[in-house]
């Protein structure tokens, strides 16, 4: 049996583990999975027979260490910034390793070792990261090979809430990383390439830059940037690229109201509030408006922000039940942004039979013989339950793919990797294709106009 080690059974899990116990047998897999939360590892094992589930204290290094050495490959499914450890581990001990997260500094920095020894660390095998990759250079690579030159490439992914569990005026609700919705677009300027002219735009700005996305049977979406669209400019072979943007796709309206808790100050995570323990909604609300002894909290703020009160982001904002006297915040020295977390997660956490939404949309422009053309390719997953989302579904099942690949020696290049090679991408989107994971692309005029760039 060829033995692999699943370090962190979260939600994204699910589908990771239903595709590798679906193939142990065939495949002579035996999986180990580990939290330090045992029930929750066991309940995705399932007492299955080639399978187990231990508890592990990944700050264990002696634990975590044993573990790793009857292994051979590793998959970390722990929040990013507990990959290192494990990465360490796995090249001191010679044990490839897959993860979802991007590359970071230190990871990066473990290149030399792998190659060295012939291991492969997987990174960026995700959704987005991952499938945009995938999915984005199999196209990219297709127009070179037919002589195009590429001069435009956009892409924009959105985690949401399926149509039939759409119930509120946000058209949102959360399908992944509370924490990483509330401070989205924080850290540094947003940046990208539009029409040959670097473009930046600062976090609070950033909500009210928006574009408009249409997808066949979806409706209309809008797109905010992401921090930084260059990152992947050479790695997609894209230097002589004249825009390149990235962004977040949500439903339109979204930002627009969301902004309103960016001009305030409560998706900031840089300081406490005092006594944010006893405070309620309505407190929390107060603290970033004007002193009045007469106007009460809601007339301040529609003031300040020039807010209607019959416009619809009102509305929104009312929804929400920020302005209740009686709801506690309970959270000892929170910053803003975890308060605004709680009270979000009070509205926007999926109901039992609500389902998830993933898409993804791809714009490629290029030039042929004196000619310009764009194709845009989209993406759109439902998820079938709380178990196996949409977003369980597109992290996971790549995941799974890229660590049968290595184990069988199909993805061979060794060092630190995110697939952006055909011995990687072309597999994998095929498997997905048999999963519904699939593209639909058409031919459009070339626009080469954004209006971003207004």
């Amino acid at each position: 049996m060829r033995n692999i080690l699943v370090i962190g059974s979260g939600k994204s899990a699910s589908s990771l583990l239903k595709y590798l116990l679906n193939k142990s047998t065939a495949e002579h897999l035996f999986i180990t999975v580990c939290d330090l939360n045992l029930n929750a590892a066991k309940k995705l094992v399932n007492h299955h027979e080639n399978a187990k589930a231990i508890s592990l204290d990944i700050f264990d290094k002696v634990s975590r260490t044993n573990a790793i050495k009857n292994a051979d490959i590793v998959v970390s499914m722990l929040p990013a910034r507990f990959h290192i450890e494990v990465a360490k581990d796995c090249v001191q001990h010679g044990k490839h390793m897959v993860t979802a997260s991007y590359v970071s500094p230190d990871m990066q920095a473990l290149d030399a070792d792998a190659k060295a020894k012939g291991l492969i660390l997987m990174n960026e095998i995700g959704v987005d990261p991952g499938i945009d990759h995938m999915s984005a250079m199999q196209v990219l690579d297709r127009i070179r090979e037919n002589n195009g030159k590429i001069i435009l490439f956009e892409s924009f992914t959105g985690g949401l809430v399926a149509p039939e569990s759409d119930t509120n005026l946000w058209n949102y609700k959360f399908t992944w990383n509370p924490r990483n919705v509330v401070t989205a677009g924080q850290g540094g300027t947003a940046k990208f390439l539009q029409e040959g002219t670097y473009k930046y735009i600062p976090y609070h700005r950033l909500f009210r830059r928006t574009e408009f996305l249409d997808i066949d049977g979806f409706g209309r979406f809008e797109a905010y940037a992401n921090r930084d669209s260059l990152k992947y400019q050479s790695v997609y072979g894209l230097d002589n690229v004249r825009t390149l943007y990235r962004g977040t796709m949500r439903r339109v309206g979204f930002s627009r109201a969301w902004n309103i808790f960016v001009i305030l100050g409560m998706t900031d995570d840089s300081y406490t509030i005092e006594d944010s323990e006893n405070m309620s909604y309505r407190d929390f609300i107060n603290a970033f408006l004007t002193y009045s002894p007469f106007d009460s909290v809601e007339l301040k703020l529609r003031h300040a922000l020039k807010i209607d009160q019959d416009d619809i982001v009102w509305e929104k904002l009312v929804e929400l039940d920020i302005f209740n006297p009686n709801k506690k915040v309970g959270l000892k020295k929170a910053t803003p942004a975890q308060i605004l977390q709680k009270i979000l997660t009070d509205s926007w956490t999926l109901d039992e039979n609500d389902k998830d939404m993933i898409v993804m949309y791809h714009k490629f422009g290029y030039e042929k013989h004196g000619k310009t053309y764009q194709i845009d390719a989209n993406m759109v997953v439902l998820g079938e339950n709380q178990t196996y989302t949409a977003m369980a579904k597109t992290v996971g099942l790549p995941v799974a793919m890229a660590t049968l690949g290595i184990l069988n020696k199909k993805i061979t290049t060794p060092g630190v990797q995110i697939p952006i090679t055909k011995e990687v991408y072309e597999p994998i989107l095929k498997e997905l294709e048999t999963f519904g994971v699939t593209f639909q692309e058409k031919e459009v005029p070339y626009l080469g106009y954004n209006p971003l760039n207004n």
